[in-house]
């Protein structure tokens, strides 16, 4: 059993929120959670819940003399599942809070296992539910011991018979308490945890349906679970479920994210905490993904939630900072034509990027005094001298740090990148471009905030690939050509 509490920022810096309850003796009381709890006297202790996968505090209260104390407050609690923790942030145990919330915990720490809450139907069931199951996990965690340590082939298919009919028992079980109890707060967290079974692959007029199954689990894998209960945030299962859905049943590529992200965060948005939940994990997950092309989802939800007057979670240096992300990615998406790149090269000649012919174009942005880029420019040319030059492939590197010229003409001559174009924006065209007004930058076009940063463009200047390794653009080219 985790044994540790961590009190965490809930929105990751975007959106401050409070768990405290403001008391005013005149209001009527919202939760009221009497707490006996031995050997403690005259200390505080808390109750914690889950906000996703993170856990926080939602309350304290003082003991007395006689380890007595009540959790109280004007406002509900949000539904779901909470825990008991004591004064050294340890966990004790969990319990349920539904919208009955008066009842009395009473507990002793030498016992545990012995607590008891009085007062509290939903608890009484999902005590009965956590023995049985309890027992049932034991024999699992026995038996898969059994067939870790089993030296022979009848052994391991013995064990591995058992598991199979215990852990359909268990699945038994749970069913069994969702048909007694449909409406408890017990089976709703159930049917939020459960995932559906695969069906067996059909043959269809002699042809087996191999896909059948993992669509038949993508389409009932939210049965019963609605987008906006803010209960799904306090329990440890739902943020997880929900990475695993993304991860295994929705394809990577961006409008798929995008279709599933408009649905959840429409349907949520009359839920006062789960909305802001999932706006901001996922708004985090793809501002800055995990692979390409992916950044478009960001966009998509900056568009359509946060421009549109979602705005009022946010405090004034996180819309600033959301609007200037979402601005410096909107010229650069995967299938836009690359903005207009007018520049100087080393020789002081102008050249525009549109007047180079070539079958790719790859563009890279990099300081000279960037310690990083000293090491992944020379082994750009590498690969550009080993593979690309023969596929009509031309490289434009842009220096980005004016300042810097001499040094950046020194390591030009010093590594002989000669074969391609090096290229800057004089302090001239950059001077002009602030004059008449230009709201953006070369930087911000290019989304160039760190260096390197790396784009392949096709014959018709169209972003196909960017924020790759150049062993991963190499892999890209290679793979292109042949289809």
């Amino acid at each position: 059993m985790k044994n540790w509490i961590c009190l965490v920022l809930l929105l990751s810096g975007l959106v401050e929120q409070t768990m405290a309850q403001v008391k005013k003796p005149s209001a009527p009381v919202g939760h009221a959670i009497q707490v006996s709890l031995k050997p403690y006297q005259n200390t505080k202790i808390y109750i914690g819940t889950n906000y996703g996968n993170n856990r926080v505090l939602a309350d304290s209260c003082v003991l007395n003399e006689k380890s007595e104390g009540i959790f109280k407050g004007p406002q509900k609690l949000t539904p779901g599942i909470y825990f008991l923790v004591n004064p050294k942030y340890n966990i004790l145990f969990d319990f349920i809070v539904d919208d009955a919330q008066n009842f009395k915990i009473i507990a002793d720490t030498n016992n545990l296992t012995n607590y008891s809450i009085i007062g509290s139907v939903e608890n009484d069931l999902f005590k009965e539910y956590s023995i049985a199951v309890n027992k049932i996990g034991g024999e699992l965690t026995a038996i898969e011991n059994k067939f870790k340590t089993s030296t022979t082939a009848a052994d391991s298919a013995l064990y591995r018979t058992q598991y199979i009919s215990k852990d359909k028992e268990l699945k038994e079980q749970r069913t069994s308490f969702m048909k007694a109890h449909p409406k408890s707060m017990m089976s709703y967290l159930l049917n939020v945890m459960q995932r559906p079974e695969a069906p067996a692959i059909p043959v269809i007029n002699g042809k087996a349906d191999s896909l059948y199954p993992y669509y038949f689990v993508k389409n009932h894998f939210w049965d019963k679970v609605v987008f906006n209960d803010n209960r799904l945030i306090r329990t440890p299962f739902f943020e997880a479920k929900l990475d695993e859905y993304f991860k295994n049943y929705v394809a990577r590529d961006a409008d798929s994210i995008i279709e599933e992200v408009q649905y959840m965060l429409t349907v949520a948005k009359t839920g006062k905490e789960i909305y802001p939940f999932l706006l901001f994990k996922f708004t985090n997950k793809y501002i800055s993904p995990e692979f390409m092309g992916q950044d478009k989802v960001f966009l998509h939800i900056y568009q359509n939630f946060f421009a549109k007057g979602d705005t009022i979670l946010l405090n004034e240096a996180s819309k600033k900072s959301l609007k200037e992300r979402a601005y410096s990615l909107m010229a650069n998406q995967l299938g836009l034509p690359a903005p207009i790149l007018v520049l100087n090269d080393a020789n002081e000649k102008r050249f525009s990027l549109y007047n180079t012919k070539a079958a790719y174009t790859f563009v890279a942005f990099w300081d000279p005094t960037c310690s990083h880029c000293k090491i992944e420019i020379p082994k750009l040319d590498s690969m550009y001298k080993a593979n690309w030059m023969s596929k009509d492939v031309k490289v434009i590197a842009v220096n980005i740090n004016n300042k810097e010229k001499a040094a950046w003409k020194t390591f030009i001559n010093e590594h002989q990148l000669t074969q391609w174009i090096n290229a800057y924006q004089t302090d001239e065209d950059f001077n002009k471009e602030v004059a008449e007004g230009r709201p953006t930058t070369i930087r911000q076009l290019y989304d160039v905030f760190k260096t390197p940063t790396f784009y392949l463009l096709d014959k018709d200047k169209k972003i196909v690939a960017k924020n790759l390794s150049i062993e991963q653009f190499n892999d890209f080219i290679l793979s292109t050509q042949k289809k």
